[in-house]
């Protein structure tokens, strides 16, 4: 039942408590007592509204490859404060294999992302920075498989 009231959360966050009931069969209440068990267990982390970059002025996604020759604490301190300082900085992963991170940003345009890769640099030394631009995104969801 859980799994279910998830699915139907992460369609429509909005969903009045009485339509979620019905989608899953549950009363208004026992909808409510199960969200807020899920949100007191973590699992619900936060409730948000979807924008539209393209319309924001911010049509322009890039994935930024990073490899450093660094791996000191302080280092990644340095580097985890300065990404998380940059709001067009979406998500940052640490990765296997020869790439170290993966950076997805959201920006206006190629000045926007030159603006973002000058500031990061200037912040923390990085080996090498590469860059792929999204020409067309075919899928982007920000529902789990349930």
């Amino acid at each position: 039942m859980d799994r279910r009231l998830l699915a139907e959360l992460q369609r429509d966050s909005d969903a009045s408590l009485e339509t979620l009931g019905e989608r899953v069969g549950l009363s208004r209440n026992a909808c409510w007592r199960r969200i807020r068990a899920l949100e007191e267990a973590g699992v619900i982390r936060g409730r948000v509204t979807l924008l539209d970059a393209a319309r924001l002025g911010l049509g322009l996604t890039v994935f930024m490859q990073i490899r450093t020759n660094a791996h000191a604490p302080d280092w990644l301190e340095r580097f985890s404060a300065a990404v998380k300082a940059m709001p067009e900085i979406l998500g940052v992963y640490r990765m296997s294999g020869d790439l170290d991170y993966l950076i997805r940003a959201q920006v206006t345009d190629m000045a926007g992302y030159d603006s973002l890769y000058q500031r990061l640099i200037r912040k923390v030394p990085l080996s090498d920075v590469s860059a792929s631009f999204v020409m067309e995104e075919i899928k982007e969801t920000t529902a789990l498989p349930l």
